[in-house]
């Protein structure tokens, strides 16, 4: 392992199955969420991840994670990671003071440490009595407050945000993006999943677009912004005929030939 990345990809790969809607002809089709990922992210780099619904974000933002095995290629973590994304890492029967104490009970934490960073994330959340609510009453907003100030407070080495500013009030966000900021200067790696090409740009020191599972490009964080943003008006721009078109063109290019699934599933699986 080289020390320098805290991140290493080489050719990486996810493969998903789609099941078969057809009853009588059940033919499951694998495709790749993923394919051929290769990247690099040196220790305390702020990187960008672009990408239109469907390119495969949120999978690479589970892979990141540990949430999700790779099945193809080599992945090297160079620290403790943590997702922070709307709905991931939080369970919706327990309350939200509850969710604090199994989260660091899962990473190992004593009661007393524990008890030491729970005021922090009572704090930076400002959920008020709803802390002592079950997580299912919560609105999108509410779960990203927790799930984020939750993560702050363990304050990992590398920190993957996935669309989780995209919900709740603007006062949060801003807030959430100050506190990054902090965690920029103090040289911690950050993976940075967004929509927002106006965030991407202020708060990234590189950007990779990611398109139909594969990397479109990787490099400087302006150039790539100008390219992706020039794709989505492109894109936005076409019919919805051709639109559709062009969302099956890059699903087929993923999809797994029957003939050669034999072959991958036996490198995968032994």
């Amino acid at each position: 392992m080289n020390e320098e990345y805290a991140i290493e990809f080489r050719h990486v790969s996810k493969i998903y199955t789609l099941k078969s809607k057809n009853k009588e002809h059940k033919i499951d089709k694998k495709f790749y969420a993923l394919k051929d990922i290769s990247f690099q992210v040196p220790k305390g780099e702020v990187l960008g991840i672009l990408g239109t619904n469907g390119s495969g974000k949120s999978t690479l933002s589970i892979i990141l994670a540990g949430i999700s095995e790779i099945d193809e290629g080599e992945m090297i973590i160079n620290g403790e990671q943590a997702l922070i994304a709307i709905n991931t890492g939080l369970n919706n029967q327990l309350t939200g003071e509850e969710n604090i104490d199994l989260k660091g009970a899962l990473l190992g934490l004593h009661k007393e440490e524990i008890d030491k960073i729970k005021q922090t994330v009572i704090d930076f959340a400002e959920i008020g009595d709803f802390l002592y609510q079950p997580v299912k009453k919560y609105s999108s907003g509410m779960k990203a407050r927790l799930g984020f100030s939750i993560n702050l407070a363990l304050d990992p080495d590398i920190f993957i945000v996935d669309e989780a500013l995209s919900v709740g009030d603007k006062g949060f966000a801003a807030k959430c993006l100050r506190r990054m900021q902090s965690l920029k200067a103090e040289g911690k790696t950050i993976i940075f999943i967004s929509h927002s090409l106006p965030q991407v740009r202020e708060f990234c020191e590189k950007a990779m677009w990611i398109e139909g599972g594969y990397i479109k490009e990787y490099g400087d964080i302006n150039e790539v912004c100008d390219h992706y943003a020039a794709y989505v008006d492109y894109y936005n721009g076409l019919s919805k005929k051709k639109r559709k078109q062009v969302n099956e063109e890059k699903f087929e290019k993923r999809v797994i030939p029957n003939d050669n699934k034999k072959g991958i599933l036996s490198r995968i699986f032994g």
